[in-house]
Formats: C-alpha cells, sequence, structure tokens
C-alpha cells in the first residue's frame, strides 16, 4: 500500500511539472480558444463574425522584414508596432507584444475579444493574430497618417489641420463611441481614448484604436466599479481617478478633453503662465465665463472657422467634461449637437479646475512646502 501511494504521489508531482512546463504561447492559446471548431460555432449561433484569422510567425517575419528598425511605426506601452506587407500586396499593422508583460498578455486577450466582432469606419479594424512562443501579435489595417497626436500637438504639422478636418475629426471620433456605446452588438467602455489612440487614414478619417482596457456591458449596465484604475493622466473623468467608477459617461469626459485639444492645439495640461488655471479645462472654463471662448481657439487656424460652430463645440466640450457625470451628455446627444443647429444647454462647473494662486499660497502657508495632504493612486501611463 506504501508503494501505491508513493506511485500517486509521484504521478501527481509529474502531471504538475508538465503543466508548469508549458509555455506561454501554449497557455495563451487554450484560454483564447481561437480557433476552436467550439468557438466558431458559438459566434455563428450568435450571429457575429467569424474568428479572426491566424497569421503564421513566419508571414509576419516576411512582411516586416524581420522586424526592421526602418519598419518601426512607433512603440507604447503594449510593445512595438511595425509596418508590415503581405504576399497579396495588403498593408498592415503589426502591433508586437513585449516579451514577459503580463498587463500585455490581458490587453492582447481583450483587444481580439472586443475589437475582433466589431466593424465601423471610425474604429480600427484588426484583421488577425500571430501567436509564436513567447511572441503575440496583432495585426490591424495599415492607417497611412499616423495617430492624432503627431498632427496635433506638432507646430508644423498642425497646419495641416485646418478647420474642416479638425470638425470631421471630432464628428468621426463622436460617431465611433456612440457605435461602442449604442449601436453595436455589444455595449463597449472604452476606457482609454486619447488623441493618440486615434489613429488617420489616408483622407484623415479617424479610427479609435486600443482597445486593450476596454469593457463589456451588459444591456442595461450603467457603470462599473474597479480597484486597478489604469489610463491616462488628463483624460480620465474624475469618478474613475477618486473611486474607480466607469460608464459611458466616463468616456464622454475623454472625449471632452479630445475635443478640447483638437480645436485649440493644446495638451490637456496645458499651463498658461499668465492666467491662474493650471489645466486646458481652466483656461477654457475661465474664457467661457468672461465671454471670450473662442480665444482659445488653435492660432494656426487664424479667423478660417465658422465663429458659431466654434463656438458649439467649445460648448459641447465643456458639457463633456463636468463634473458631475449626471450632467454629462451621453454620445448620441454629442452626435446630435454637433449636426445640427441646436440649443444646447449651459455648462455647469467642470472638473479638475486648479488655480495656481490658491496653489502658491497653500504652499507658502505650509511650515514645510515638501509636505502636503494630498496622496494619489497609482496610475498606469499608457
Amino acid at each position: 500500500m506504501a508503494c501505491v501511494g508513493l506511485i500517486a504521489i509521484l504521478t501527481t508531482l509529474s502531471v504538475y511539472c508538465t503543466r508548469k512546463r508549458k509555455t506561454r504561447d501554449e497557455v495563451a492559446e487554450e484560454e483564447l480558444e481561437l480557433d476552436s471548431p467550439t468557438n466558431k460555432e458559438r459566434h455563428a449561433e450568435d450571429g457575429e463574425q467569424p474568428s479572426l484569422s491566424f497569421f503564421s510567425i513566419k508571414t509576419i517575419m516576411t512582411a516586416t522584414n524581420n522586424f526592421s528598425n526602418e519598419n518601426q511605426l512607433g512603440q507604447g506601452g503594449f510593445g512595438s508596432v511595425y509596418k508590415g506587407l503581405l504576399d497579396n500586396g495588403l498593408d498592415i499593422a503589426v502591433k508586437r507584444l513585449s516579451q514577459g508583460s503580463r498587463q500585455g498578455t490581458q490587453e492582447f486577450k481583450n483587444e481580439i475579444k472586443v475589437i475582433g466582432r466589431l466593424q465601423h469606419r471610425n474604429l480600427v479594424k484588426l484583421l488577425g493574430y500571430c501567436i509564436h512562443k513567447g511572441e503575440r501579435m496583432l495585426i490591424y489595417e495599415y492607417l497611412p497618417n499616423k495617430s492624432l497626436d503627431f498632427f496635433l500637438f506638432d507646430s508644423n504639422h498642425r497646419m495641416s489641420l485646418d478647420w474642416d478636418t479638425r470638425f470631421h475629426i471630432i464628428f468621426g471620433i463622436a460617431r465611433g463611441l456612440l457605435y461602442l456605446h449604442q449601436d453595436s452588438r455589444l455595449k463597449i467602455i472604452h476606457r482609454d481614448l486619447k488623441a493618440s489612440n486615434v489613429l488617420l487614414d489616408a483622407t484623415m478619417n479617424p479610427k479609435i484604436s486600443d482597445f486593450g482596457m476596454a469593457r463589456i456591458f451588459g444591456e442595461d449596465q450603467l457603470e462599473a466599479k474597479t480597484r486597478q484604475i489604469v489610463g491616462t493622466y488628463g483624460y480620465m473623468s474624475p469618478e474613475y481617478v477618486m473611486i474607480g467608477q466607469y460608464s459611458v459617461k466616463s468616456d464622454a469626459f475623454s472625449f471632452g478633453i479630445l475635443l478640447l485639444e483638437i480645436i485649440s492645439g493644446k495638451r490637456s495640461t496645458y499651463c498658461d503662465k499668465e492666467r491662474s488655471s493650471l489645466n486646458l479645462i481652466g483656461q477654457v472654463w475661465d474664457l467661457w465665463k468672461e465671454g471670450k471662448a473662442l480665444d482659445i481657439m488653435d492660432s494656426t487656424l487664424g479667423k478660417s472657422y465658422p465663429l458659431d460652430t466654434a463656438l458649439r463645440c467649445t460648448q459641447i466640450g465643456l458639457l463633456c467634461v463636468q463634473e458631475s457625470a449626471f450632467y454629462r451628455p451621453s454620445m448620441l446627444d454629442v452626435v446630435f449637437m454637433l449636426g445640427n443647429e441646436v440649443s444646447i444647454p449651459s455648462p455647469h462647473k467642470p472638473a479638475f479646475l486648479f488655480n495656481y494662486e490658491i496653489k502658491q499660497s497653500e504652499s507658502s502657508s505650509s511650515g514645510d512646502p515638501s509636505v502636503n495632504a494630498m496622496t494619489t493612486t497609482s496610475i498606469d501611463a499608457r
């Protein structure tokens, strides 16, 4: 009996060690089950599009010239992005996960789960994926004009963004978010909308990208909470930063920030030394109260924009960044207000109003200026 017990223990240990030795890509394939017949049948029953295409590592290596530096388009929290050319002449963008990145693995699975099921002219199209040993890659359509921040925050490139182009981009982003929130099969909260996550095609049509942080909501679900707050400073809503609560209204807040950035050509963290406001929201709010809202418009536009439309955009931006999520418009409301000359409500107090003079006064009254009562939440910059 003792021998039988020993054999049973050794067998259990052997199975355990074998499972532990599985490579990361084998585990990922088990978790994703992207090409399993059962998964394909389930998608068909749900009326969803079939599973994404699987690209071999050989195909990707050939397409990207072995991930050459000349083919690299950029780099972010997920990893690097490379341009590729398939044998059929199709240009692609390959998003390559940094090996050893646990967060990247979750993003990888999440993007496939979310964006792989959605199709809209203002969402980037995911073509497929590649898993090879420790490598994980996402294959997208290639968009030649890079991301919005490439144009928006560069003094030279911003000159090519005339008013019509900017309004077209604003309207396209709004329609993309409306599709995610209301018109798609799934109700999606993006959670990381920002200028660098809006890509531009050859004719400057905007396409929302990077769904690694996105969450699927139930049809009747209004909000959710998380303990892991991830996102980008300047774009996150106050309720998300403070208590981890997110909803369609937190996406609306991010859109409002992005809208104000597009019309002003300034980052959300912009600070004018001649004014007390320490960010773009405060700057716009101060000008709005003074009746000088159009002073925030990008100087590179000159006067070549319709005053009423520009003022309406500013007002919509302020409505979206209101401190209370209750008062923020839905994206359906935003699209309607952008596309029609209608009466728009006056905005309430926006979030994150910081005053330089108050900050200076508080610092000088403290015995030790290096000590303050503020705490910060650990946020992953992306």
